[in-house]
């Protein structure tokens, strides 16, 4: 956004840092840590952004006219007063000025870590091998994705799904569609209405951006193009205003597999993409299940059962665990796990007044009884926990802590058995390992901000916007989970996607 606070807030060039040791990494003021260093334009001094321990923010609440800052790593400015990113520059370029000095000392930094790596390498041919081991294993193969202003909804999602093998390897491989983008706008062209979506294909441009996320040339990429098109066919989500990732997610999902039902089978009679049209498509075929839905009316006890498919599971937290210094009988602080989650989910609950259900047999409407079962597990089962909901007029978050596993997610309990018509169900296995966590930090719904948690080639890294860093699976396992990515230890799918994705996790 233009930001209108710049010629009075906006003072320095240059970081403001006492340091012998020249070119200086950057260190928070108030707390001493290197972790989201971000720096005044007022006064120059630096501190930790609001999601590692807000001493920038509190710098500025100190002192309110040091509202404009920088991210001293991907150089992104950012006004407190506003509560925006910002895009424009003093009259004399100061920020222009202070991103190239800050440009120019991280390019100096690293010149000198070169330097003195190549002169640790010389002490031992043994140990130059054992540095290059070590240094090949920590260096994650994905790019960052800078924030473009609140897209980190967008970036944790995408980071998210790029970690999930099946599903990224087949939309990578998937042929340029640009001349289906052509076609398409040559079509509207001649007709009189014309909507902006039909210029555009989704899934062209998420190939894009995750074939460049891969090639693990660049330390960030910046997904302008892929937002571009997010805003062209999702009104809602234009502008830079945090939005929900995962109302994101389920929109990304929809329309991927809109898009490709439309566009498969592709012409080419060779290409291994042929799919049925209109029945599954790689979206299906990976996150894909089946809900079985009973009702039973209390009165004359008859039944109705409802198959419906899902992409994603929304699990609330048990009343029990959903408020604050929630104890157990025993006066001992009460743990919620996901499986507490996952049995309230497939629990008989009696529906309320407002949802009497209309009796087939009684021919009116009936109290009633509604129960979930698990019909048909998905090979990736993504956990959508409801940490959001509505209070007065105010939408607030839970902050309950839910314990989940890393590996030998058990979901057989929550599956329906003794299937009487098997067709086109398949059983395999229930077990399930994670593969990647989505988290919300911060107090409020449309504020905060999102990280992604994702296991790759057995290590797991932390995806922060631009930063990428390997951390312990201890980690991963304490963060406030918003969405869990588990993939089956059996993954099944269809020959006709022509891909290898029959296979054993280990």
């Amino acid at each position: 956004m233009e930001c209108p606070h710049l010629e009075e807030t906006v003072h320095v060039t240059a970081p403001s840092i006492k340091s012998e040791n020249l070119p200086p990494d950057y260190f928070c003021a108030a707390c001493n840590t290197d972790k989201s260093p971000w720096i005044c334009a007022r006064c120059g001094k630096i501190h930790c952004g609001r999601y590692v321990n807000g001493h920038a923010k509190e710098h500025h609440e100190v002192t309110t006219q040091h509202a404009v800052c920088m991210d001293c790593d991907n150089y992104a400015v950012y006004c407190y007063i506003c509560d925006e990113f910002v895009i424009n520059d003093t009259k004399y370029g100061h920020l222009d000025k202070l991103r190239k000095n800050l440009q120019s000392l991280a390019s100096a930094r690293n010149h000198i870590r070169q330097k003195v790596r190549r002169r640790a390498s010389t002490d031992s041919q043994e140990n130059d091998r054992h540095r290059k081991k070590v240094k090949k294993d920590d260096r994650p193969r994905s790019s960052g994705l800078r924030n473009l202003g609140n897209t980190c909804f967008m970036n944790a999602v995408l980071q998210s799904l790029s970690n999930i093998q099946q599903f990224c390897g087949y939309i990578k491989q998937l042929p340029s569609l640009e001349e289906k983008i052509s076609k398409s706008r040559k079509y509207h062209h001649t007709r009189k209405t014309r909507n902006e979506e039909d210029d555009v294909l989704l899934i062209e441009e998420l190939r894009k951006t995750l074939v460049a996320l891969w090639q693990g040339t660049k330390g960030a990429i910046s997904p302008e193009s892929l937002f571009c098109v997010i805003w062209k066919v999702v009104p809602r989500f234009r502008g830079y205003q945090q939005q929900d990732a995962h109302e994101f997610m389920r929109y990304l999902l929809d329309r991927l597999h809109t898009e490709l039902l439309t566009l498969l089978p592709y012409p080419n009679n060779n290409s291994p993409f042929i799919g049925p049209k209109g029945k599954s498509t790689i979206v299906t075929a990976i996150f894909g299940g089946l809900l079985q839905n009973e009702v039973n009316c209390l009165v004359c006890g008859v039944e109705s059962k409802k198959h419906d498919p899902f992409l994603d599971l929304s699990l609330d937290i048990p009343a029990q665990f959903s408020t604050r210094g929630g104890k157990s009988k025993d006066g001992e602080q009460q743990v919620c796990r996901l499986s507490d989650c996952l049995t309230s989910f497939t629990e008989v609950e009696e529906l309320e007044e407002s949802e009497l259900y209309m009796c087939s047999n009684c021919k009116k409407r009936q109290r009633s009884t509604k129960k979930f079962w698990i019909r048909r597990l998905p090979n990736v089962l993504c956990l959508h926990i409801k940490r959001f909901r509505w209070q007065s007029f105010f939408r607030m978050k839970l902050e309950t802590f839910i314990e989940f596993p890393l590996r030998e997610l058990n979901m057989n309990r929550y599956v329906l058995d003794n299937l009487h018509e098997t067709r086109g169900s398949y059983g395999g296995s229930s077990q399930y390992d994670l593969a990647a966590v989505i988290v919300h930090h911060g107090s409020g719904a449309g504020s905060g901000h999102y990280t992604a948690y994702a296991m790759h080639d057995g290590q797991w890294y932390h995806f922060n916007d631009s930063t990428v860093t390997p951390c312990d699976p201890e980690v991963v396992a304490k963060c406030k989970a918003y969405i869990l990515f588990y993939i089956r230890r059996e993954f099944k799918l269809p020959e006709y996607l022509g891909i290898n994705g029959n296979s054993h996790r280990q």
